[in-house]
């Protein structure tokens, strides 16, 4: 497992989140970024690598960039 240290009162919203209630918030430390489900805070938390979570925004971002 990997520790994750955000900022307190770094957590927002997914810019990816289409305001429908079904969204996951991040907050960047500067080892790691973690993510919740926005209707469960107090629930589990994934955290990742900062590395590793930057490679996967840049996927997104080519799954989403019109060619």
């Amino acid at each position: 497992m990997i520790p994750h240290d955000p900022v307190p009162g770094a957590w927002r919203t997914s810019s990816r989140s289409s305001g429908n209630g079904n969204c996951v918030e991040v907050a960047a430390g500067s080892t790691a970024v973690a993510v919740r489900d926005s209707k469960d805070r107090g629930g589990p938390v994934l955290a990742f690598p900062a590395a590793s979570w930057r490679s996967f925004l840049a996927g997104l971002d080519r799954l989403t960039t019109p060619r």
